[in-house]
């Protein structure tokens, strides 16, 4: 079994060039996690892939069933590696990815994917609070500008935050070439 799992989350279409919802660096992001993904299946560790698609066919993005909803081909997953669908921020919630974990026997997460601010401070707290050992990739992970009061918050500072307060209280953060020389 199973004490490590990569979980790989929302690394879809839509957030690339030419999707409906891009985000900033998300090829390099791409690029670093594809680099995880393959060291983790030299490792044997758990792979677990996270797919949003959100309700309504009227979504801003990751319709239902679209292109744009499917995973990148860059991290696609293989035959035997479990893809959840989810339909909230939270990775966990309404999802059987609880259940994939502790059935794997899994203590230690390792995550990156999209946005970072949204869906990946989401199963990071989450995670950490359901007891995992988590560690963030920060550069396999990719944000995009905000706007706050009519304020733009450029991507690198939104993605600073996150990682810098992740950091804080929920998960080591690393770079992939820190954790790949591990």
């Amino acid at each position: 079994m199973s004490v490590q799992a990569l979980i790989l989350v929302d690394i879809q279409n839509d957030y690339f060039p030419g999707g409906k919802w891009t985000l900033s660096g998300a090829d390099v992001a791409a690029d670093k996690a594809a680099a995880i993904l393959a060291a983790a299946r030299e490792a044997g560790d758990l792979v677990v892939h996270v797919r949003h698609e959100f309700a309504s066919a009227d979504a801003p993005f990751f319709v239902p069933g679209s292109e744009g909803a499917q995973l990148h081909a860059k991290v696609v997953n293989r035959a035997d590696e479990q893809v959840i669908l989810k339909h909230f921020v939270n990775s966990f919630r309404d999802t059987e990815l609880s259940t994939v974990l502790e059935r794997n026997e899994v203590k230690e997460l390792v995550v990156v994917g999209s946005m970072s601010h949204l869906c990946v401070d989401a199963i990071t707290r989450a995670a950490a609070d359901q007891g995992y050992q988590v560690t963030v990739i920060h550069d396999a992970c990719a944000s995009r500008d905000l706007e706050f009061n009519g304020l733009t918050v450029p991507a690198a500072h939104v993605h600073g935050a996150f990682m810098a307060s992740l950091a804080f209280g929920y998960a080591t953060v690393v770079s992939a070439e820190q954790w790949l020389a591990r």
